[in-house]
């Protein structure tokens, strides 16, 4: 990626608007994977779409990342602009596309990755949301897009799949070992600027 490109995506911050675009182009698309490729793997390839257009919800404006500062750096900045674009593109819009691909080329029932995926995170937004009792970036899109969609997609996948406990153990793993490596991220981060003596901003 030239340093133009990522200059525009994350220096401008761009990228949550290009997700919602190529969301949009990509549920254009799912009638037809639908349609030649099956309920089944439609449904895993609908997750990236829908994940991106949670991913805008959250991004535009920089308003997690903000979020995630105030909430668990005080103000410090824990979680970086290029840190939070790698790790919503790498992290899941790669593993997104690795799912597809496992599931269509290897096993249908690797496509739980993808599905289990947004689900965790849902709960990463519900949970603080009722503590705190109030809004947080993403949250309308936790509850109202990736719950039913994916408690929807979970049931006609493993339907489809034959699943058993180890697969949905499995892809639940997977989720968790992606949602785990971000909050390390967060808490080195943490751990770094206290070190380097970075004043607390906000209380």
């Amino acid at each position: 990626m030239s340093g133009r490109t990522l200059d525009w995506l994350v220096g401008k911050w761009q990228w949550p608007y290009a997700a919602l675009f190529t969301a949009g182009f990509l549920v254009a698309l799912a009638p037809f994977v639908f349609r030649y490729a099956g309920i089944p793997l439609g449904l895993i390839f609908l997750q990236l779409p829908i994940y991106m257009l949670h991913q805008y919800e959250e991004h535009a404006g920089d308003r997690f990342r903000l979020w995630v500062n105030n909430m668990l750096g005080h103000g410090r900045d824990v979680l970086t602009p290029i840190a939070t674009f790698w790790i919503n593109s790498l992290l899941v819009w790669g593993l997104d596309l690795v799912a597809l691909y496992l599931a269509c080329f290897v096993d249908l029932s690797l496509g739980l990755i993808a599905i289990y995926l947004p689900m965790l995170n849902a709960f990463g937004h519900i949970i603080p949301a009722i503590i705190k009792r109030q809004y947080n970036p993403g949250l309308l899109t936790s509850l109202f897009i990736f719950l039913p969609v994916g408690i929807f997609s979970t049931v006609l996948v493993s339907r489809a799949a034959g699943c058993d406990l180890q697969n949905h153990l499995l892809a639940l793993g997977v989720a968790i070992a992606v949602h785990g490596t971000i909050i390390a991220h967060v808490r080195r981060r943490i751990a770094y600027l206290s070190r380097q003596n970075v004043p607390v901003l906000a209380a």
